[in-house]
């Protein structure tokens, strides 16, 4: 066999392996059926090189005359009857087969002599999301510690410009691009978690590549914990994207017998722009057997959380009011947020003591509980179960339990790291910290009616350690294996990753878990980037999106209800502010916009994601159509002055060219006691008070003028297919 050619959904990934090891010559368009032979693929060799034509392989080698990075890193601890050469393996294949009907392969590669064994899996899934992972076996005679490894997959030269994401706290999944040049470009993540600056998405592409158009080559890194991912642009033109668990010293070391399994590389293909990369993301998500909307087709419910509504102040009675008022506004999910736990009146103390504070619920959760279920929600609770305030039963009695640089408890002379939000973290390495946790909330679970938890997690994992050692990959394993064991032992119950907002946001953490909180900002203005961005890789149904105050808590901005609510509605949604302040306007806005998302969540939670290329800086213009193109939402949005006195036409994408439509406003609409305030202008745009009606092609093509929005403002559209 000299190659296997893996095909699905417009995809191709094709493996040669007549240099005597796997490499992917091709992973993009599909190639088709016919494959010539692929020695004609063999460069040239330039002056002052290597002799012979060097191999990019699925695992890069400088064995093989790779001057990147390579992708196994490594030495042996003692030499155990293995030569040194260990440091830099000669990896062959073994064995290559292909899998899941020719949507996949299973390659074995080998090096006796340095006592290694690397089996790789792809796969191609829905959408023709490539799905990469190694399992490096240690078969030598001794130890062997594992500094990185890495999977990868090649761009051709083509792909100019980057786009990845960063951000920071309340401002998470922003974009930033670049031109492709010569060298390594690295992102690293040494947070210990996934980072409120990780970059949810690498995309490689043609030179400017735009929402809908280009051709586009992306990766996501799947993994919680701490991380690089990077683009490798060699001087003979070869790049490279890659990504690799970030592991401390010694932190991976690996026994005879032993192996190391890498956190999943998803990899999409486009030649559609980076709405092709977002739809070849959704595919897969939506086709997982445990997929949210999946699972006995639920929908998602509306929530009402309460931290910025009380904070910290639990009382009964206001708590009922909220729920009382959330049930009457179509609320389906009531979520009491942090304090309600022994010692917890701000956020000095208390974590780690996940017992229900007798002196605030004498009677326990159960009054709150079975208010809320007589009024047809679901009663869900905050936890933080990784974290635990010096200040804390459980820190004291075990202070051992507590991860730092020292291999003994600070209480024995060893150093804590630096306290974050006054909190460490619990060792889950440790299996009676484990143990404690776990108990505690399979507890809470067992004696209380609680459908969802929101799991959050408020600090870095600097100078994570167990027993004198870095651990951050067993800490993050042993979180996964906990929301595992919880989920088993409570199957109906659903779990939202939240940390600090959006610091925990990874394909790895949502194989565990049922929705991500995608930022503690719940400004519309901001949201809008940080849901846009957020959702090229996750569909709406899994980004929790909330209403906020009027006037926001970490910005302070004042928004309209129509902007807050259009914003929210393009995701999972829901409301965190106290609804008992809202005015009458207000609340009767709300009260339409979770009719409309009750209305919608079907074609919001299933359809294709679109966003238009806008030339205007601070318009945008997003929307959801339906999968057979006969239904629609578009939201218009202004994110500041536009430099145009009017926005002009712009076409709605994702249509059906053959259909005719109907486009109507449908919040705010004119009978509206918003109406004016949202816009800028002496008189609307002729279709605006009455709708249009034109067909899939022209709105795309021509498009329909805008209205003048105000700035921080937004109306959402509802386009129907008619006749």
């Amino acid at each position: 066999m000299d190659h296997l050619h893996l095909r699905y959904a417009g995809t191709s990934v094709l493996l040669a392996f007549d240099a005597g090891e796997a490499e992917i010559v091709h992973w993009g368009a599909d190639l088709g059926g016919s494959i010539p032979s692929l020695g004609l693929l063999s460069p040239p060799i330039p002056h002052s090189a290597y002799d012979v034509p060097v191999v990019a392989g699925l695992l890069p080698q400088a064995s093989s005359g790779w001057l990147g990075r390579p992708a196994v890193r490594g030495h042996r601890t003692d030499d155990g009857g293995v030569p040194g050469i260990a440091f830099s393996p000669a990896l062959r294949v073994v064995s290559a087969e292909a899998t899941l009907d020719g949507r996949g392969a299973r390659i074995v590669q080998a090096d006796a002599a340095a006592g290694l064994s690397v089996t790789t899996e792809l796969a191609l899934h829905e959408g023709g999301l490539l799905e990469i992972a190694h399992e490096l076996t240690n078969t030598g005679g001794g130890p062997y510690q594992l500094e990185e490894l890495a999977a990868v997959v090649p761009v051709p030269g083509d792909a100019a410009e980057l786009l990845d994401l960063t951000g920071r706290w309340c401002r998470e999944n922003h974009p930033q691009r670049q031109t492709i040049r010569q060298g390594t470009w690295v992102r690293s993540g040494r947070h210990g978690r996934t980072g409120h600056d990780s970059s949810l998405l690498v995309a490689a592409g043609t030179t400017g590549f735009s929402n809908r158009s280009g051709r586009v080559w992306a990766t996501h890194f799947g993994w919680s914990g701490n991380h690089e991912q990077y683009l490798d642009s060699l001087a003979d033109g070869r790049r490279m994207l890659g990504a690799a668990e970030l592991l401390g010293p010694g932190e991976v070391v690996l026994g005879p017998g032993e192996s190391y399994r890498t956190p999943v590389l998803y990899a999409a293909y486009s030649d559609r722009g980076l709405d092709g990369i977002t739809d070849a993301f959704y595919r897969w998500f939506r086709a997982r057997p445990h997929h949210v909307d999946t699972v006995a087709g639920r929908q998602r419910p509306v929530v009402l959380n309460t931290w910025e509504a009380v904070y910290f102040d639990h009382r009964l009675e206001p708590l009922v009011e909220l729920a009382t008022l959330g049930a009457e506004l179509g609320v389906e999910r009531f979520v009491l947020d942090d304090g309600w736990f022994r010692g917890r009146r701000d956020d000095h103390a208390g974590l780690g003591d996940w017992y229900v504070d007798e002196s605030i619920w004498p009677s326990g959760l159960t009054p709150l509980i079975e208010k809320v279920t007589s009024l047809g929600m679901e009663f869900g609770l905050w936890v933080e179960p990784e974290m635990v305030n010096l200040d804390s039963d459980v820190a004291r009695e075990h202070p051992d339990w507590i991860a730092g640089p020292s291999a003994v408890s600070h209480k024995d002379g060893g150093r804590l790291p630096l306290e974050w939000r006054h909190q460490h973290v619990i060792d889950l390495a440790n299996p009676d910290a484990w143990q404690y946790v776990f108990g505690r909330l399979d507890a809470l679970l067992s004696e209380n009616s609680i459908a969802y938890l929101k799991w959050d997690q408020n600090r870095d994992l600097t100078e994570h350690g167990h027993a004198g050692r870095p651990s951050v990959h067993a800490q993050t394993l042993a979180y996964y294996r906990l929301l595992d064991a919880l989920r088993a032992a409570h199957p109906g119950v659903e779990i939202e990753s939240c940390a600090s907002g959006g610091a925990r946001v990874d394909l790895g953490v949502l194989e565990h878990t049922d929705r991500v909180w995608a930022s503690d900002c719940n400004d519309a203005l901001e949201r809008h980037t940080i849901q846009r961005w957020t959702e090229a890789v996750l569909p709406p149904e899994l980004v929790g999106a909330h209403v906020g105050p009027t006037h926001s808590h970490t910005t302070g901005r004042v928004h309209d209800i129509s902007f807050r609510a259009i914003t929210a509605l393009f995701g999972h949604f829901g409301m965190e502010w106290d609804i008992r302040q809202a005015t009458p306007r207000e609340r009767e806005t709300l009260r339409r916009a979770i009719a409309l998302y009750k209305r919608h969540r079907a074609l919001l939670h299933s359809g294709v994601r679109v966003n238009a290329d806008v030339t205007e800086p601070h318009l945008a213009l997003h929307g959801v159509v339906s999968q057979d193109g006969t239904e629609a939402l578009f939201a218009a949005v202004a994110l500041g002055t536009l430099a145009a006195e009017a926005p002009g036409r712009v076409g709605l994408p994702g249509l059906d060219p053959g259909l005719e439509y109907r486009v109507e406003a449908v919040l705010p609409t004119p009978a509206d006691g918003d109406w004016q305030d949202t816009f800028a202008h002496v008189s609307p745009p002729a279709w605006l008070a009455d709708g249009a009606t034109a067909s899939g092609r022209f709105l795309a093509e021509v498009g329909l003028p805008l209205p003048i929005l105000r700035p921080e403002h937004a109306i959402l559209l509802h386009v129907t297919a008619v006749g």
